[in-house]
């Protein structure tokens, strides 16, 4: 079964795996992200996908990647102050 967030059903093999690595999660990760469909936001598709597979097994290397892929997902924050002046 794939879908619009897991096209490929990258994710949903990732997680049937036994003994996947992290280090192989992020490889399927990058496959993931770059099979979205044009125009998806990656954060909502992330949320969504963890929402899914929350009854993994604690400690499962692709929800760690998932929940990193989910903070770099987040938009940029503008910095106010001195900090914002000077990195602009």
């Amino acid at each position: 079964m794939t879908d619009e967030i897991d096209p490929k059903g990258l994710v949903r093999e990732a997680y049937r795996i036994e003994g996947i690595t992290i280090g192989e999660c992020r490889s399927i990760f990058l496959d993931w992200a770059l099979s979205l469909p044009e125009g998806a936001e990656s954060g909502v598709a992330i949320r969504r996908l963890l929402e899914r597979h929350a009854t993994a097994p604690e400690g499962h290397p692709m929800t760690a990647v998932l929940v990193e892929g989910l903070d770099v997902a987040q938009p940029p924050r503008r910095r106010g102050g001195r900090a914002g002046r000077a990195a602009g």
